[in-house]
């Protein structure tokens, strides 16, 4: 633990915020591939229970990375890590096929980073 703890904050945050949209992404959309026959109420619980470990990473990521950024730059940064876990997820892992609009849709979080780290 004390090698991430000696790593920047920024990297800490990534990395934990990473790592919780890994979980986040298989708890919202798994159930699509592996469960897609069983009762939406069981799809519901295994997503939970999975989405518990997203809040392992999430919460500690929060709070490390509030020490150095502004919410509204935590939750940009979440959101194109997001996109970033989303894109490979839907495409690989789901078989969905690649779309143009999900580089437009990259660019604008380019423009949305851009506009709210530019004060900082």
């Amino acid at each position: 633990m004390t090698f991430f703890t000696s790593m920047p904050v920024s990297l800490q945050t990534v990395l934990l915020l990473l790592a919780s949209n890994v979980f986040m992404t298989f708890a919202w959309y798994g159930h699509l591939r592996n469960m897609s026959t069983a009762p939406w109420y069981a799809a519901a619980l295994v997503s939970w229970g999975i989405a518990l470990f997203e809040y392992m990473f999430q919460v500690p990521a929060n709070r490390i990375g509030y020490t150095q950024f502004s919410v509204a730059q935590l939750k940009i940064m979440q959101e194109v890590i997001t996109l970033s876990v989303f894109l490979p997820f839907a495409v690989f892992y789901l078989k969905e096929p690649f779309k143009l609009d999900y580089l437009w849709a990259a660019l604008c979080m380019v423009g949305a980073v851009y506009f709210i780290f530019r004060s900082h």
